[in-house]
């Protein structure tokens, strides 16, 4: 009796603080979503993007939420070669918006707010991209910031340029910054907006301040706004700094559809392969909580096309095992899982990993998730995460196995060696259901770069928890 007052104490709890955080927090577990630019690159418009969005909906009710429309989105001709020929479309206040001839139902200046409000009545939640800082354009012909007296030069920090995109200039870490950053997030809040992803902000450069100022512009809002920053890699020594202001931020460049990437000395690390995410999520580990989400980056499955943001049309080049190898990494690490590929050829692989419950459930439920050191014999080249739910006083363990080798393995052991929770109940297969018992001699097949995904069994019933 004593130990089931004390679960039912700890569980109401849990529960009372949760629903507090909850209120308060956008994204008290990591979002999950789709996002346009693995498969759309620039060319994203609003046929397409209904068109993927109402798959997302089909899905909603295993967690998927968020449609995200990423770069390029105020451009008139996203394939021109150069600023001029790309053609922002702007505002009277130097504020980017959506074209007409893209996104129909932005006509007579309604912006967004139809498509946000058409996402909305699907179930799900709308998110858009921007590039930090202020345009150029608005900058040349001085325009107004709304609703204040500053202009467009007054804000402008004419020194901090994007490195890689031509069309902003930085915003000024000053009063007429700020306003800048107030009147966008102002405008776009009121449209319905959800999530925003602002570019070249997180690293190359790092800018603070426009972190800082676009916080509080969202804050200022009293809209709850998911804060995501790109690109990676976002340095370590800054972690502190974003996750005061951000729920997600970028841990590596750009993550495409490899193993590994041939890299030259001196290169960067673009595009990041998925043999290098095991080391870098794993140093980010620390820092994952409750509205704070290292982000490995999209999940560049199935077809990525038709203009995919980097390369040429193409199924994705990952194999089923590495792509059920990231899902799972991705899960049991409480990465943000925002898909990338074309949902409207959605295969059925790439269907079974979306639609998989229990996977999913470890992704939104689970924490205490770390990477398991000092393991046997036996398991070189071999990585090891385990997690636990805490909705419980006496925690299910989630255990999930990695082969990093390029050839098959099979693993040998006894649960007790690898999973002190397993030891006592034994363990379910998470993508075939199999159970083993705990004591049994383990025996597992991995396929080259393949993985496994466990959860302890009750002792009591021989049911997973």
């Amino acid at each position: 009796m004593e130990r089931r007052s004390f679960f039912l104490a700890t569980l109401f709890a849990f529960l009372a603080v949760t629903s507090l955080s909850h209120a308060q927090n956008p994204a008290p577990t990591p979002p999950m979503g789709w996002n346009s630019w693995d498969a759309y690159g620039l060319t994203i418009n609003e046929a397409d993007f209904k068109a993927n969005a109402a798959v997302l909906a089909g899905v909603k009710q295993f967690g998927w939420q968020y449609a995200v429309i990423d770069e390029g989105w105020y451009m008139e001709n996203p394939f021109g070669a150069n600023l001029a020929e790309k053609k922002y479309l702007l505002d009277a206040n130097g504020i980017l918006i959506p074209v007409v001839s893209r996104f129909p139902s932005a006509a007579g200046g309604a912006g967004f707010k139809p498509l946000a409000d058409w996402v909305h009545a699907q179930g799900l939640k709308f998110g858009i991209h921007i590039l930090r800082g202020i345009p150029k354009q608005a900058v040349e012909k001085n325009l107004p910031i709304a609703g204040t007296s500053f202009h467009a030069t007054d804000a402008a920090d004419i020194s901090s340029p994007c490195g890689w995109d031509e069309g902003n200039w930085g915003v000024a870490d000053n009063e007429a910054g700020q306003a800048y950053y107030d009147s966008m997030l102002k405008l776009y809040a009121g449209w319905g907006l959800d999530y925003i992803k602002v570019d070249c902000i997180s690293d190359h450069p790092y800018r603070p301040t426009e972190i800082r100022q676009i916080a509080e512009a969202i804050r200022k809002t009293g809209r709850p706004i998911v804060l995501s920053l790109s690109p990676g890699p976002t340095q370590l020594e800054h972690a502190a700094e974003v996750a005061k202001y951000a729920e997600m931020w970028r841990i590596t460049n750009d993550h495409w559809d490899g193993w590994t990437f041939p890299r030259k000395p001196g290169d960067d690390e673009f595009p990041f392969g998925l043999s290098g995410e095991f080391d870098r999520i794993a140093q980010w580990n620390p820092y994952v909580k409750e509205g704070n989400w290292p982000d490995a980056d999209m999940l560049p499955w199935g077809w990525l096309g038709p203009h995919p943001g980097w390369g040429e049309a193409r199924q994705s080049r990952l194999t089923h095992d590495e792509q059920q190898t990231e899902f799972t990494l991705w899960a049991i690490a409480r990465a943000p899982l925002i898909l990338g590929a074309n949902l409207t050829k959605l295969d059925e692989f790439t269907r079974s990993l979306i639609t998989n419950k229990d996977v999913l459930e470890v992704n939104q439920k689970a924490w205490a998730s770390h990477p398991v050191t000092n393991l046997p014999k036996g398991f070189e080249n071999v990585r090891v995460w385990e997690a636990s739910e805490k909705a419980f006083a006496d925690p299910p363990e989630f255990v999930a196995l990695f082969n990093l080798n390029d050839k098959p393995i099979t693993l040998r052991f006894a649960w007790k060696e690898i999973c002190q929770m397993c030891a006592s109940d034994g363990a379910r297969d998470l993508y075939n259901g199999k159970q083993s018992k705990a004591s049994e001699q383990v025996e597992i097949e991995l396929p080259a770069h393949g993985s496994a995904m466990y959860r302890s069994l009750n002792k009591f019933t021989g049911h997973a928890r």
